[in-house]
């Protein structure tokens, strides 16, 4: 099983000890990335028994891969598992953790329901990126929440043209763009003013960011859509591309960003199977009060 942590912080590591240990105690090997391997050690000698991943382990051999962290933590291990089969079970180290699936209290009882294999795999959609100067490929990437086209510098306005399904829609002077999958629309495009999407719901969003327009509003369009932004021939300077924070490049005068769903799905180790409404009153905080439930099950979803 492959071990993802942010052993720079004392808890993260704390953790990745404590399910080492617990790995080894049940007669499996635990797989790290070198450097968190050596965090690890440094830590607790003890705990030698366990695999350098990409040394006598390949990624393709990892069965399941425990998370420990919040979402950034996750969308590094999903960028660390892509096109294997292994599930993402996290547990939230961090502040929301919107995809991590059990909390730090439960991280014994966690690991003990992967080593019985008593979880459930959920797929979510991911987006294919792909960058071209006019008829040539410069860059190809993924997203499992957003592709975000924006300004490269404070000073300067970007300046797009949105087009969906291969026909123009509007042009106009903003921020960036943001473009989500329906597990991303509880991320960046969010907080840009975009909807909250259910995740089982196949489709892309695309959230304007600051845009200087009269229509400048979300859209969600079906699976089979296509985006693209171009950044407009006419801009002074460069925008660039960021996919989920972690993978960037510059995007010259004249760039189009063409954004679909990618057929590489990110999966994911649940062990509950509680309503999307229930995550999102728990993560935000919601209130509730006042709600006295449906009556003879009208309105479930049954």
């Amino acid at each position: 099983m492959l071990v993802v942590a942010h052993t720079g912080r004392q808890e993260s590591l704390d953790a990745a000890v404590t399910v080492t240990r617990q790995l080894l105690a049940a007669g499996v090997t635990p797989v790290m990335k070198a450097d968190e391997h050596s965090d690890v050690l440094a830590n607790a000698p003890e705990l030698s028994a366990m695999e350098v991943l990409g040394t006598n382990i390949t990624v393709a051999e990892v069965e399941l891969a425990i998370v420990l962290g919040g979402d950034g933590t996750i969308l590094r291990a999903a960028e660390l598992t892509r096109g294997c089969a292994a599930p993402l079970l996290g547990v939230n180290l961090g502040h929301v953790g919107f995809l991590a699936e059990s909390e730090r209290d439960n991280l014994t009882d966690t690991v003990r329901r992967a080593l019985a294999r008593d979880y459930e795999v959920e797929e979510r959609m991911t987006l294919g990126v792909r960058v071209k100067v006019d008829a040539e490929v410069i860059y190809e990437t993924w997203a499992l929440n957003e592709a975000t086209v924006e300004k490269a510098s404070r000073e300067r306005m970007l300046e797009v043209v949105i087009e969906v399904d291969g026909r123009p829609l509007s042009s106009f002077g903003c921020d960036g763009v943001v473009m989500s999958t329906p597990t991303g629309s509880t991320a960046y495009s969010f907080s840009a003013g975009g909807p909250v999407v259910w995740p089982e719901l196949e489709a892309m969003l695309l959230v304007p960011l600051s845009a200087h327009a009269l229509f400048a509003r979300p859209l969600v369009v079906g699976r089979d859509s296509v985006f693209a932004v171009e950044v407009l021939a006419r801009m002074q300077g460069t925008g660039v591309l960021w996919c989920d924070g972690r993978r960037t490049h510059d995007l010259p005068p004249g760039a189009r960003v063409i954004v679909r769903r990618s057929p590489v799905p990110v999966r994911l180790a649940r062990l509950h199977r509680g309503p999307f409404t229930d995550r999102l009153v728990n993560k935000f905080h919601l209130p509730t009060s006042g709600w006295r439930g449906p009556v003879d099950g009208e309105g479930t979803s049954a």
